[in-house]
C-alpha cells in the first residue's frame, strides 16, 4: 500500500446488538480517489467515520479489527485522536462553515495546532483557497462572514479548511448532494485535483459522479464489502451479479 494511505483489517461496526459494518478489509491508496457506493442503509457511511474514529462519538457504536496508516493503529489506546483527526480531513453532506469569516474559517484549525504568526497564516489562508479553487472568488471579502457564500463556495471553503491542518487524507460523505449541478462540477474537478496530494475517500450515491471522480469502486450492501476494483471495471464488467444490478439501476 501507498505511503499515507489506509489499511482495514477485519473491520465491524456495531451499535449495540446491531452489526452495522461486517468484518470489512480493504486499503486505499495515497493519490488516489475511492468511491464507497451502495443503497441507503448498507453501512458505507458508517464505515467511513470509522476511518477518523468519528464513532467514538455515538453512544453504543463500538467496533473490532485494525485499521492503519502507515504503521500507526488508529484504534490504539494511546492514539491522540485531536492529531488523527488533523491527519484525516472531514467533509460532510451539507456544508459546514463556522460562523466566521472566510479567514478564520481556514485560520482556525492551523492557529488551534500552534500556527501564531500571521503572515505564515495569511499565506496558508491563500494556499488553501487556491487549492480549493475559491481564492479568486474570495480573495476581495476574506473578511466578510463565511455564511454569505453560496452553497456551493461554502462547500469548497469546508474543503479548503480541511487542506489547511495538512491532512494526509480526506473523507467525504456525500460532498455533492446539496448542491446545484454547476457547484456539483465544480467540486468533482476539485476532488480530481486533489487527489494529485491526497488520499480520498467519497460516499456517494450518484453513480455518474462515482464514475467521473474515482479510480477505485467499493461496493457495500448490507453492511458488506460485496465488491472493490478499478471503478472502470466495476462499472464494465462487474463480477458480482448485486454488483451489476446496484449499477445498473435494478435495485437501490
Amino acid at each position: 500500500m501507498a505511503e499515507k494511505g489506509i489499511s482495514v483489517k477485519d473491520l465491524s461496526v456495531y451499535y449495540g446488538d446491531n452489526k452495522a459494518v461486517k468484518n470489512v478489509t480493504i486499503d486505499f491508496n495515497n493519490k488516489d480517489v475511492t468511491a464507497l457506493i451502495g443503497p441507503s442503509g448498507c453501512g458505507k457511511s458508517t464505515f467511513l467515520r470509522t476511518l477518523n474514529r468519528m464513532n467514538d462519538l455515538i453512544p453504543n457504536a463500538r467496533m473490532t479489527g485494525e485499521i492503519w496508516i502507515g504503521n500507526e493503529d488508529i484504534n490504539h489506546p494511546k492514539t491522540d485522536v485531536v492529531l488523527l483527526r488533523r491527519r484525516i480531513g472531514m467533509v460532510w453532506q451539507r456544508p459546514n462553515p463556522f460562523h466566521k469569516s472566510i479567514y478564520e474559517n481556514i485560520a482556525f484549525g492551523p492557529r488551534y495546532h500552534g500556527l501564531k504568526k500571521k503572515r505564515e497564516l495569511d499565506e496558508l489562508v491563500e494556499q488553501s483557497l487556491r487549492k480549493a479553487a475559491l481564492w479568486e472568488e474570495t480573495k476581495d471579502r476574506l473578511h466578510t462572514s463565511a455564511l454569505k457564500l453560496s452553497g456551493g463556495q461554502q462547500q469548497r471553503l469546508c474543503i479548503a479548511r480541511s487542506i489547511a491542518v495538512k491532512p494526509d487524507i480526506i473523507l467525504m460523505d456525500e460532498p455533492a448532494s446539496a448542491l446545484d449541478p454547476v457547484s456539483t462540477s465544480k467540486v468533482e474537478e476539485l476532488i480530481s485535483e486533489l487527489k494529485q496530494d491526497f488520499c480520498i475517500v467519497i460516499v456517494t450515491h450518484n453513480m455518474h459522479q462515482a464514475a467521473r471522480v474515482s479510480s477505485k469502486t467499493a461496493f457495500f450492501l448490507s453492511g458488506e464489502l460485496v465488491e472493490y476494483d478499478n471503478t472502470e471495471t466495476m462499472f464494465t464488467n462487474p463480477l458480482k451479479k448485486e454488483t451489476s444490478d446496484y449499477i445498473s439501476g435494478r435495485f437501490g
